[in-house]
């Protein structure tokens, strides 16, 4: 069993694919936070915020998911889609947390 950087499976490129659209939406969000200079708005009130958030959470959740697949189903044993399972794993891990704990 040799791991390989590259991803052999058509899953273990998505996986690696929607780890790649995370980083992107997580940075457009961050630029797009410094530029809203109105505050005190939350996070539905502004959509132009809410979008590259929402599109941040659920890209993670996939490629945690489909890593997962490629990686017990396809026996992908791509060092990328490891580390973007791993990645989406602590996704899946907030995003849970901030849904079932109270505040």
């Amino acid at each position: 069993m040799i791991a390989k950087l590259i991803p052999a499976t058509k899953l273990g490129k998505w996986s690696i694919g929607f780890i790649v659209i995370f980083i992107l939406s997580i940075l457009i969000l961050s630029i797009l936070v410094g530029l809203d200079q109105e505050g005190g708005n939350s996070f539905s009130d502004n959509w132009l915020l809410a979008i590259p958030g929402i599109l941040a959470g659920l890209s993670g959740i996939l490629a945690f998911s489909f890593g997962l697949y490629s990686l017990i189903k396809l026996k992908e044993r791509s060092i990328l889609v490891f580390i973007s399972t791993i990645i989406g794993f602590f996704i899946l891990y907030f995003v849970l947390g901030e849904i079932f704990v109270s505040h």
